[in-house]
Parts: structure tokens; sequence; C-alpha cells
């Protein structure tokens, strides 16, 4: 079980983080980011992680309908993998402006500080329905982490996820290996033992 002020320091280390390397991309907006996106449309997916909190808390929702990240999780695979969620990346992307890395901090700053000014008791209203801030959260710094991850590997970059934010997003990734079945090429994979995942494993 995370503790909110946990859960609301991992948010933080990851999404500082995640300014950190943006301010590494410099001129490189257009090369290759993660599948069809290029950097700046990996970015502007990425910035989601934050918005979508500020968003979600303008609109509260009246009773809890997800319980937890595994859950958010398991209710959105099937669109995770959609066209929408590509073009939204490349929307969000265009949106960040003619300095996009400038952006990002300000809105970084913006949501940490609304996130510091909770308990995580608040009810958000998500894609997939009600939530617990404190339940939600954990979802954002999942994203932060592998998507950041993602950036600094685009940009040659170590991909030094916060040790708060990696703990964070590695227990997500076990409940979810747990739910679907998938712990045990997870954990030989893990400790070493070859050619124990398959091509395209992920437990999303």
């Amino acid at each position: 079980m995370n503790s909110w002020d946990g859960s609301r320091r991992a948010f933080s280390d990851a999404a500082l983080w995640f300014v950190r390397t943006t301010a590494l991309v410099g001129d490189r907006w257009s090369r290759p980011g993660l599948g069809e996106w290029d950097v700046r449309a990996l970015v502007g997916h990425t910035s989601r992680s934050l918005s979508t909190v500020e968003e979600y808390l303008a609109r509260p929702a009246t009773g809890v309908e997800v319980a937890s990240a595994g859950d958010y999780f398991r209710a959105t695979s099937a669109a995770a993998a959609g066209a929408a969620v590509a073009a939204r990346g490349r929307d969000a992307g265009a949106a960040l402006g003619s300095d996009p890395a400038a952006a990002v901090a300000e809105l970084a700053a913006r949501v940490l500080a609304l996130v510091d000014s909770q308990d995580g008791g608040a009810l958000v209203t998500t894609v997939v329905g009600g939530m617990r801030l404190a339940d939600y959260l954990p979802t954002r710094t999942f994203e932060l982490a592998v998507h950041t991850a993602d950036l600094a590997t685009a940009l040659g970059v170590p991909p030094e996820v916060p040790a708060t934010a990696a703990a964070q997003a590695l227990r997500i990734v076990a409940e979810l290996a747990v739910g679907h079945g998938l712990a045990g090429p997870l954990l030989l994979a893990a400790t070493g033992r070859p050619g124990s995942l398959p091509a395209g494993f992920s437990v999303l």
C-alpha cells in the first residue's frame, strides 16, 4: 500500500526527471521518439501524465468505480494501443508551442503545486470512471517513469528513473503481471534466465 506522502514524492520525482530530460532535447524535436511518435509527440504524450491530473481534479466524481492503479490499467488496456492515443500524443506535442521544454516545466510546476494542496481523498473522473486521487496518482507516476525512460533512450542518455518512481512503477508491473498470469516469465527474465520473454512481451 502506498502512503499519500510517498505517492506525492514519487510523482514529484518522476515529474522533475521528465522536466530535466525534456530540457536536453535541444533542437531534436523531430527525431524518432517511440513508435510512430517523434520526440515532440512523445513529450506531448508524456506531458498528459501531468495535465490529466489537473483536468480530472476539475471534474469531481460522485463515487469510486476504479479501485486501484492496477484496475485502471486493466480497464484502459484495450484503448491504450488505439489510434486515438497516438493522435492525442501528436496533438499534445503540437500544443506545447514554440518552446516545449519551457511549457513542460511550467506545467509540471503548476501540477505539482496542485497535488501538494491535496490530501489524496478527492474523487476524480478519469476516462474509465471515478477514482480516488491517491489511487490515480500512481498511474501518472508509472506513465512518467516509463515514457521519460523512452525519451532518455531516444536522446541517447541513460534512463535513470528516480528510485521512488521506479519502486512505485515496478509495484504496478508486479500487480499486473500476477493478474495476467505472467509472473513466471517476468521473474525468470528479471533473474537472468535467457530467452524467458517472447517478442512484444508486456504486462499492459
